[in-house]
């Protein structure tokens, strides 16, 4: 009875239009406006200005006075001698960023989930959320007092230790501008990271839990077996998004570390943009450079949704 039911209601739906499923939703429906008008408004239309990338931008003109150029500022950007140091210094950047940042915030689930103690797990929570909300500005005036080379504290702690060689400066070294981007980034981030694992991590159903203690396995082995696959879903969607944005390498903290002794690996697509687009007024070859940076993270988010789906089936779309 209750499937014939079930059929009949889907019949119905199915057989209603569009307009009709819409309104009979509408609650939802206005739920979601907000967020709808906000994306309309903030990410898609700014994308009227894409054609400035195609157009010599004249300011007398406007946006669409200018005259059609077509490709030519982008070949201009790959035609530069900063085409590839800045593609190279992104890539290495959102790499290692994704390769030691997005492994963190897991491991930090998994051990806030194995604490017992709830007055204990709070503790620990909140201890490792607070650094998210420090501002980029202010990060980055700290990391400058911490490690500067003559009154740092862990510059120093460091060089009493033989971690460092007495002149390693590594607020202006090349060689040091990536590991404290990152590492500053993991101590940042890290715990805000973490609360979508610990979310998942708290719908594993504790029969799962009793089995596996019943079976001998050892808390190695319930990780292994019970946790990760449990928020494998979640791993694999975040890491897909993030593969999405892999070329996005913040700008506003980049830019403030950015010196005159770490140029070479610091200037990136982003401050290159700013730098030569902005700056310079060139604002159609700024455009242009933007514009590639986008297509190659729509191309990254593609490949790896792709990939994902073929290997466990698990994909945005």
């Amino acid at each position: 009875m209750k499937q014939a039911q079930l059929n009949g209601s889907q019949h119905t739906l199915q057989g209603k239009s569009w307009l009709q499923k819409l309104g009979g939703q509408y609650q939802l429906w206005i739920m979601v406006l907000p967020a709808i008008i906000y994306i309309a408004i903030f990410c898609y239309g700014p994308m009227y200005g894409i054609q400035l990338a195609f157009r010599d931008f004249d300011f007398s003109k406007g946006l669409t006075g200018g005259d059609w150029v077509g490709f030519k500022y982008f070949e201009q950007y790959f035609n530069s001698p900063m085409f590839w140091p800045t593609l190279r210094n992104t890539f290495v950047i959102a790499f290692v960023s994704i390769l030691f940042g997005f492994p963190m915030p897991i491991l930090l689930a998994l051990v806030v989930n194995s604490i017992r103690s709830n007055k204990r797990k709070r503790v620990l929570q909140t201890t490792v959320y607070m650094p998210y909300f420090i501002s980029t500005v202010v990060l980055v005036a700290l990391l400058q007092i911490m490690l500067s080379p003559t009154t740092g504290l862990i510059d120093g702690l460091l060089k009493t230790l033989h971690l460092l060689p007495a002149d390693t400066n590594l607020i202006g070294d090349p060689g040091s501008f990536v590991p404290v981007y990152v590492i500053s980034a993991i101590w940042q981030t890290c715990g805000w990271n973490s609360i979508i694992f610990i979310a998942a991590l708290s719908s594993v159903d504790s029969q799962q839990y009793d089995a596996a203690r019943i079976d001998g396995a050892n808390r190695w082995q319930t990780v292994w077996h019970v946790e990760i696959p449990a928020i494998l879903p979640t791993i694999i969607i975040l890491l897909i998004m993030n593969m999405g944005n892999i070329l996005s390498v913040g700008f506003e903290k980049t830019f403030l570390m950015q010196n005159s002794l770490n140029k070479s690996v610091s200037e990136v697509i982003s401050t290159y943009v700013f730098n030569v687009g902005v700056k310079s007024n060139q604002f159609s070859f700024g455009s242009a450079v933007g514009l590639f940076n986008t297509v190659i993270n729509f191309m990254f988010l593609i490949l790896a949704n792709s990939l994902a789906k073929k290997s466990s089936n698990i994909s945005l779309m």
